[in-house]
């Protein structure tokens, strides 16, 4: 599971976007739960890559559907850069 470091940096990232105002929680999904269309998601994609200063792959995309998933994809990068 991801640390609540980066789980809380990614909320913060996300709060602008939220605008049905729901709990964000790790099992929190962005199609379904935040219902965040296919722009909003890339905008918050580069984003999260400016945050932590990384590369999301655009074929692990698909595969990313909470903001869980998100947090640990990002964990796992950042830790494989250093």
């Amino acid at each position: 599971m991801a640390s609540t470091q980066t789980l809380e940096k990614i909320y913060d990232l996300i709060a602008p976007l939220n605008k049905r105002g729901i709990e964000l929680t790790p099992e929190t999904t962005f199609a379904a739960g935040l219902q965040l269309d296919s722009l909003t998601v890339m905008d918050l994609v580069a984003e999260i890559e400016d945050e932590f200063d990384i590369v999301l792959p655009l074929n692990l995309l698909p595969n990313l559907e909470t903001i869980e998933d998100v947090a640990n994809a990002v964990e796992k990068i950042v830790s494989e850069g250093n």
